[in-house]
């Protein structure tokens, strides 16, 4: 339990300043900052959630991602004003766009991925001792 937290909390530490970094390199396309906010999402999620399993956190990562990006619809003036921030931006972005959907959905799929292969790796690696 421990360490799954402690696996999310440096996938968190290294997943935002790539994303930040993504998003200075004119080079690199937005939707891989996309994929890598999903990401950190799903590590945050697995902290909060850590007794659960991961498909039910890789599934509400991306309930989460997607209505974040839908409330990107919405144009109350605070909401609006807060996006309008560095912070309001990293955490709701800015203008709906159906492609960062698949970008969160690659994102999550992709996390989901290397935390079950780290599963399965560590039950191996206690059978093997």
């Amino acid at each position: 339990m421990k360490r799954n937290i402690i696996i999310s909390l440096i996938g968190i530490a290294v997943l935002m300043p790539l994303g930040l970094i993504s998003r200075q390199i004119g080079s690199i396309p937005n939707e891989i900052g996309d994929a890598l906010w999903a990401m950190m999402v799903f590590c945050i999620w697995r902290i909060i959630l850590h007794r659960k399993k991961l498909s039910t956190i890789a599934l509400i990562s991306l309930i989460s991602a997607f209505l974040v990006e839908f409330s990107q619809l919405i144009t109350w003036p605070f909401l609006v004003a807060f996006r309008k921030t560095f912070v309001g931006h990293m955490m709701l972005g800015q203008g709906f766009l159906w492609i960062d959907l698949l970008a969160y959905t690659i994102g999550i799929i992709c996390v989901f991925g290397i935390f079950k292969v780290m599963g399965k790796k560590t039950i191996k690696s206690l059978i093997v001792c």
